[in-house]
């Protein structure tokens, strides 16, 4: 069992049964500034993202016995640290899945070092709380019952503070932001992931798809955020 490094880098989690990945990904991430820790089990990866203190979880796919979807749906009863996952092949299938069940990202295992450097850095600067220069806090977007700080990180509806990624709230603060307002697919990925997708990719509709259900929206008859077909969602008041 390999423990994180010695150093001051950030701390990175690797969950796969690939040892000479894990190796690779290691060289490559610890010269860039990360100390990066690996499992090549599911449950050895599961009790150490819930005990260390981890920036990120890199979390492959395809283990035996515990697998990656059910590292991850035990990850997310309980932390909301962004899990990059790793799939074969880079199955639509797979992809979905782990959208759906709270993975901030996916890349394939054809990934190259580049691609998984800036997807990495990506999902951890959606997670950081930025506090403004002067040390005061932002004030709270606001859109009927749905109220949402920035600075705290907290989303809430009504009373109930809603349990959301961190790419759910980067798209719930974007659609608050500019309500009333459509924004493409295209304009929300680039706002939310700070990089381009491919046209076709269609993952930004899946977390807007579990953000509606945080939020107690009916797809077919939607409060609060609203498809313009062909184009994209808006947020609307519902009062």
């Amino acid at each position: 069992m390999e423990d994180v490094g010695e150093g001051t880098g950030r701390p990175l989690l690797v969950v796969d049964d690939d040892r000479k990945l894990c190796g690779l990904i290691r060289d490559y991430l610890s010269p860039l500034g990360w100390n990066v820790a690996m499992r090549h089990t599911g449950t050895e990866g599961l009790e150490e993202a819930l005990t260390g203190n981890y920036e990120a979880v890199i979390l492959d796919v395809m283990m035996p016995g515990m697998d990656g979807f059910d590292v991850l749906r035990e990850l997310r009863k309980s932390s909301s640290i962004p899990v990059l996952m790793l799939t074969a092949m880079g199955e639509e299938a797979d992809r979905i899945v782990g959208l759906e069940m709270g993975a901030d990202d996916y890349l394939p295992k054809t990934f190259s070092s580049r691609e998984l450097l800036a997807r990495l850095r990506a999902v951890t600067r959606r997670a950081v709380v930025q506090e403004p220069a002067d040390g005061n806090p932002t004030g709270d977007l606001v859109v009927a019952e749905l109220r949402l700080n920035e600075s705290t990180h907290v989303a809430s509806r009504g009373d109930e503070t809603l349990d959301l990624t961190a790419l759910e709230f980067a798209i719930l603060a974007t659609l608050m932001k500019a309500k009333g307002r459509v924004k493409s697919r295209e304009a929300l990925l680039e706002d939310v992931s700070e990089r381009r997708f491919d046209v076709f990719d269609r993952s930004i509709d899946v977390h807007v798809s579990q953000l509606r259900k945080k939020l107690g929206d009916d797809a077919k008859a939607p409060r609060f955020i609203q498809t313009v077909r062909g184009v994209g969602y808006k947020l609307v008041d519902p009062s």
